[in-house]
């Protein structure tokens, strides 16, 4: 008898069959996938080079260029999560010593920031407390006299000038601004702010990957440099693509680095010839996610069949009505201005004495219903609550207030 030269053994969790139980995602994302996006996913694989793959990728691409409203050649989905795409936006524009200025108003401007301070770049930083967005003039100018100290906000203390000074004193390379900030629920308006950035020599980085096919946006229009998405928000499609899109502007400033990207899986040289976008014969780059590309293919043929401008409405609709429905119950709206709330993602400040995280468990355990706490910046102030894509509905609106009204009268105080 041979001696068995196995020393770790079967897990016995993989011999018992695949078992999730179905929930309502209503949190920021990812969100549920419709059946038929589920079942273009679950097709037979292709090779990543067969001609029907590479037809379903300019299908992609031809997608995206609409939802995006942008005529870009350089536009394609980037294999990974919206956070790959961030990724791949910072890495191919900057190079060790470049300048760039970051918004946050949340946790996604926090995060560029760290991403652009790994590579090497000299990064400012603009700040609003989480609720607030920026204007043009917060972008370009000082906000205060030298000497002086501006007010961040309740609970914010006092930010130093130097941290409230703009386009105009650091003179950046990139300007990065979140359109649909999920952490805390703001729409950032976007008009002025392409046109302010090219005045100044600057590049501007729009990260839209909660708020794209939910808010009107307009790549071209707005003279937006880079814009990326993610495909498990408004698509509905599972997480791992994300759609991207460069301008002229940006592509000639890739083109003109003295150095490569430091990353050989986002250099969007390769990508671009492997996408078709730069007119050259195909070549391998890596093995693509192929029933991602098939689910996102779906995704953006769903949002081409309903268009742009219905599920623009569709989105406002429906958080117009659950906003209305959250008053009714006392609850408080964390972001004041109504021009200013995500249509996607509604935030709601967590009602006085009780714990966010019993209401967020007694949703998922008596309704079936995923809603969440805070993120980043928001942690413990807000419960966030996702209304996107086919999701988006009244019916599901009136069901989140129903189980939130019983989570309410259910859930103890908290003695905290």
């Amino acid at each position: 008898m041979t001696t068995s030269m196995l020393h770790v053994p079967p897990p016995q969790g993989l011999l018992r069959p695949l078992a999730m139980p179905e929930r309502l995602l209503l949190g920021p994302g990812p969100s549920n996938v419709p059946p038929r996006i589920l079942a273009a996913g679950g097709r037979q694989l292709l090779g990543h080079m067969h001609p029907e793959v590479l037809q379903v990728m300019d299908e992609i691409k031809a997608g995206i260029q609409y939802a995006f409203q942008t005529q870009n050649r350089l536009t394609l989905a980037v294999s990974g999560t919206g956070h790959c795409a961030m990724e791949a936006a910072l890495l191919n524009l900057l190079e060790h010593g470049d300048t760039a200025l970051v918004a946050i108003n949340g946790i996604w401007g926090q995060r560029a920031a760290d991403i652009a301070r790994r590579l090497g770049a000299n990064v400012h930083e603009l700040l609003k407390s989480p609720g607030e967005y920026f204007t043009p003039w917060d972008i370009e100018e000082v906000s205060a006299s030298a000497g002086q100290r501006a007010r961040a906000g309740p609970g914010h203390g006092h930010l130093p000038l130097c941290f409230m000074q703009g386009l105009a004193r650091h003179k950046p390379l990139v300007l990065f601004i979140t359109h649909g900030e999920s952490s805390t629920g703001v729409l950032q308006p976007l008009e002025r702010l392409g046109e302010l950035c090219h005045r100044h020599g600057c590049l501007l980085l729009v990260d839209a990957v909660a708020s794209l096919g939910g808010a009107p946006i307009f790549m071209d229009q707005q003279e937006i440099d880079v814009l990326y998405s993610g495909s498990q928000k408004v698509l509905n499609a599972p997480p791992g693509s994300a759609p991207i899109s460069f301008s002229e502007r940006a592509r000639e400033k890739m083109l003109k680095r003295k150095t490569k990207p430091p990353s050989f899986y986002l250099d969007m040289g390769w990508l671009a010839n492997y996408w078709g976008c730069d007119g050259e014969p195909r070549r391998y780059h890596h093995t693509a996610p192929i029933n991602s590309f098939f689910s996102l293919r779906e995704g953006l043929a769903m949002l081409v069949e309903l268009g742009l401008e219905s599920s623009w409405e569709r989105h406002r609709a429906n958080c117009t009505q659950l906003c209305q429905g959250l008053h009714d119950l006392g609850l408080e709206l964390f972001v004041k201005e109504e021009k200013a709330r995500l249509p996607t993602i509604t935030t709601v400040r967590v009602p006085e004495g009780y714990n966010w995280k019993e209401i967020t468990a007694f949703l998922m355990d008596n309704h079936a219903i995923e809603i969440a706490g805070g993120l980043g910046p928001s942690v413990g102030k807000v419960l966030r609550i996702g209304l996107m894509g086919c999701n988006s509905t009244s019916g599901n609106v009136d069901r989140v207030l129903r189980a939130l009204q019983d989570a309410l009268g259910c859930c103890h105080r908290s003695r905290l």
